[in-house]
């Protein structure tokens, strides 16, 4: 086994991007707001470079899926939003201690949940879509989740149209979030070796998501999904307020 991961840590967190995964390929988005805390807690290591690696995959796979429904108009500018907002979420990353990061983490996910549960939505055009991928970028660089703000402004979309756009969006940001992390020099070689043990479980996910759209009601699946996500964040928080009690 890798010197830098456990059996049990790689179980553990095969099982937690499983279910990242499937939930994603289900509803177009998902995997990071349900793995990375609980990553997070199992090892933080594994945030936010290998989870990042993991949604570049699980969008690749999606968007070859729903390529017939894509339309690109307008996302060129939420991807240029992505490279200021990528560099704030990397300086971030380098310069806050783990606890701190840990709390941010859980506020990330606590916001996305409020936004998904009450289903903001906001105009798209091309100053929303930049400000879009601004903050979208400072998440995933931190968190490696960039999803939501994303998925307000495309929450008029059908489903197929909605995964497909989103999917785009991840394929392309996913590469620019790990491009500016190895500028800052945050990606080493066991986040490669990390991304490989797990791509197995996106796999998964996929394949077992491909056979039950349309079987499963999204609505049961979604709530059940940002219940999932306020749980592990709550622990989150309070393993990362424990850890800065401690210290003090």
């Amino acid at each position: 086994m890798m010197p830098f991961i456990d059996p049990t840590t790689l179980i553990l967190a095969s099982v937690i991007v499983f279910f990242g995964a499937l939930t994603q390929s289900l509803i177009g988005f998902g995997l990071a707001v349900v793995a990375s805390p609980l990553l997070y807690i199992v090892n933080p290591q594994l945030v936010p470079v290998p989870i990042i690696v993991m949604g570049f995959a699980i969008s690749a796979m999606t968007l070859f899926r729903e390529r017939g429904h894509l339309q690109f108009n307008g996302l060129q500018y939420a991807l240029l939003g992505r490279i200021p907002g990528g560099f704030l979420g990397a300086g971030l990353l380098l310069f806050a201690p783990q606890p701190i990061l840990g709390l941010i983490i859980a506020a990330i996910v606590f916001i996305a949940v409020i936004l998904s549960t009450y289903r903001v939505t906001a105009p798209i055009n091309r100053s929303s879509l930049f400000i879009a991928g601004v903050f979208s970028g400072i998440f995933a660089n931190i968190a490696a989740i960039g999803g939501p703000p994303m998925a307000i402004l495309l929450a008029g979309k059908d489903a197929s149209q909605f995964r497909a756009a989103l999917s785009a969006f991840f394929v392309f940001s996913s590469l620019i979030a790990l491009a500016i992390l190895a500028v800052v020099g945050l990606v080493e070689l066991k986040h490669l070796w990390l991304s490989l043990l797990l791509l197995p479980s996106v796999i998964a996910g996929y394949l077992v998501a491909g056979r039950l759209i349309g079987r499963i009601d999204k609505d049961k699946t979604r709530m059940a999904t940002l219940i999932l996500c306020s749980i592990s964040a709550t622990i989150l928080v309070i393993m990362s307020v424990n850890t800065l009690i401690s210290a003090n």
